[in-house]
């Protein structure tokens, strides 16, 4: 089996979905945030604590872990699940977005065939095809493997952007019919900026090929403002099929998952609750908070009192900043652990708000509440 969507519900009010996913490692619910896994792993969090949190699936990333450890040997161990004891369902992207924002000196060549660059590691000259990428994931033996693109910066013009549509389309369909795992699924993936009539032809030729799923693509790259990243949004869903799962990729800010959820999108997949963490910060109910403020110092109260995660339930922020400024690692885990199950469970709560046809009280809410600022530097970036 590859998987097997089943949209079961769609709310009154706005364009949100929910439904079930299954997959041959389990079936989950959607709409759902996927934790990153980029190196097997997802930073600070044992496959025990995923499951505790109810991480419906993860992503993992094709990019690092060809450079290594190397697909040839995660085959040898029996596959990704195996290799990393993650019995859940996993998502790797193609490298995609890793070729065109972590090549050393972020420089590149891009050509028909594939793109040119050096490695962020050692520099060594690197070369991936559509062709490549599958074959990569092929052998880690995802659940689900998405198709390779090309990621122009926001800044790109309308007229490089249709040659890069096009280029991503034939790249598509050269990778599809590689692609020759039968319990593997595949995604296409929809580009075009924040140009309507771009999005809507990618949009519409990419179903044409008939993918697993779709996933729209382009939304986390830098100099990207909201207004273009809901845009791309709004002028690609019309176009996508309603009996298979939508993918945004790139995206874990909670009042942008909010956005994407009203937009009728299924999936979100960011690395900000792992990263932010490493930094310091936490979600709350009221907006992100860095625990090394000086406010924390003689706070006894959890993290988020309505919490149930782990962190919330065994320790205080008093605790966690001093472990932050003593540079104990255990500050850290215990913030990504608050900071993954804090986006997991607002998930829970959508789906639940969706099934009961209430999605706009819950979001308004919600963000009534949560008025953040950007933490600086904290961009989605698989890495």
């Amino acid at each position: 089996m590859k998987i097997k969507y089943n949209l079961l519900k769609k709310e009154k009010d706005t364009k949100a979905r929910y439904g079930k996913l299954e997959t041959n490692y389990g079936t989950f619910e959607t709409p759902m945030f996927m934790p990153v896994g980029t190196k097997a792993t997802v930073k600070m969090l044992t496959p025990d604590e995923l499951y505790a949190m109810h991480a419906g699936i993860i992503l993992s990333n094709t990019y690092h872990l060809w450079l290594r450890p190397g697909e040839d040997l995660i085959a040898k161990a029996g596959g990704l699940h195996q290799f990393m004891n993650y019995h859940g369902p996993i998502l790797t992207d193609s490298g995609g977005f890793q070729v065109f924002s972590l090549a050393k000196n972020k420089k590149k060549d891009i050509t028909e065939e594939g793109v040119h660059f050096k490695s962020h590691i050692d520099g060594s000259n690197l070369f991936l095809t559509p062709e490549k990428s599958i074959a990569i994931q092929n052998k880690l033996d995802s659940d689900i493997a998405m198709s390779f693109d090309e990621c122009p910066p926001a800044s790109a013009s309308h007229e490089y952007l249709k040659n890069s549509v096009e280029r991503t389309l034939r790249w598509a369909a050269r990778g599809k019919a590689v692609h020759n795992n039968p319990r593997q699924a595949l995604f296409g993936i929809v580009q075009g900026g924040a140009y309507e009539d771009l999005r809507k032809y990618s949009a519409i030729e990419t179903v044409k090929m008939d993918f697993d799923g779709y996933s729209i693509g382009g939304v986390a790259n830098d100099g990207e403002s909201k207004e273009d990243m809901y845009k791309a949004i709004d002028y690609s869903i019309p176009y996508l099929p309603e009996d298979k799962v939508r993918y945004l990729m790139g995206v874990g800010e909670p009042v942008d998952i909010i956005e994407g959820v009203k937009r009728g999108v299924d999936l979100f997949d960011c690395v900000l609750s792992t990263r932010i963490a490493r930094h310091g910060n936490a979600f709350t109910r009221h907006g992100k908070i860095n625990l090394k403020n000086l406010k924390f110092r003689e706070d006894f109260t959890p993290v988020e009192s309505s919490c149930d995660c782990y962190c919330c339930q065994n320790f205080t922020k008093a605790y966690i900043r001093h472990l932050l400024l003593a540079d104990e690692s255990l500050g850290q885990r215990l913030l990504s652990i608050h900071n993954t199950r804090f986006l997991i469970k607002m998930m829970e709560e959508i789906r639940e708000a969706i099934q009961e046809d209430r999605l706009l009280k819950y979001c308004d809410e919600f963000l009534n509440k949560y008025n953040s600022k950007e933490v600086e530097g904290e961009e989605c970036e698989n890495s």
